[in-house]
């Protein structure tokens, strides 16, 4: 009887410990939980005062300024280079081939995994004046791509750096205004640009 009872106690106290040690994880997954509710309403928050912004206005200026960032330049821009620039130009077509080869499977498995929809197909009556090219939003591609050639832009040619980040910038910020996108998916496409150039840099 005076061991039951000792075994009793013993499991009270043991039941008692792992639920302080247990508690301030719940509390953390609750506080995390409720960070990035609050953090995704302050983004599609912040996606409808941007995309707002292009309400009954001319969109072709905004589609144009997109387009430049669907990929097709950047390959021209490194051929030229290779051609007529013989100083930096072969190691920046070289270190732009080797960017891309990372970032796109990354993007990829990014944008499958996470599965986030893009604003225009979510049912908030928003509604995009072009077809994306997949159904998912996270991350943006588009800007992703660009900030990766800002960034070999800005290391084999400072002097172009502040256009270059700007260009990037503007890609990035014309595809809210288009509905395809919300902002973190901006922020997370130049982190993965940034990333995988400066990872393809240090490799070459």
């Amino acid at each position: 009887m005076v061991k039951v009872t000792f075994c009793h106690q013993l499991f009270a106290k043991m039941s008692w410990a792992i639920h302080i040690l247990v508690l301030p994880f719940h509390l953390n997954l609750a506080f995390i939980g409720e960070v990035m509710k609050t953090l995704s309403q302050r983004d599609k928050d912040l996606f409808y005062w941007i995309f707002n912004l292009m309400e009954k206005r001319d969109y072709r200026w905004v589609i144009w300024l997109s387009r430049t960032g669907d990929g097709q330049l950047y390959l021209a821009l490194g051929i030229l280079l290779w051609w007529f620039e013989p100083e930096h130009g072969a190691l920046f077509l070289y270190s732009g081939l080797l960017a891309y080869s990372f970032e796109i499977p990354v993007y990829l498995l990014l944008k499958r995994g996470l599965k986030r929809q893009r604003p225009c197909d979510s049912g908030y009556q928003v509604r995009s004046p072009i077809v994306p090219s997949d159904k998912f939003s996270l991350p943006s591609g588009h800007t992703a791509a660009a900030f990766l050639m800002a960034s070999l832009i800005s290391h084999f040619y400072p002097s172009l750096s502040v256009l270059a980040y700007f260009w990037a910038s503007a890609i990035g910020f014309s595809r809210v205004l288009l509905g395809v996108h919300y902002p973190s998916d901006i922020v997370v496409g130049a982190i993965l640009g940034l990333c995988v150039s400066a990872t393809s840099l240090a490799i070459l």
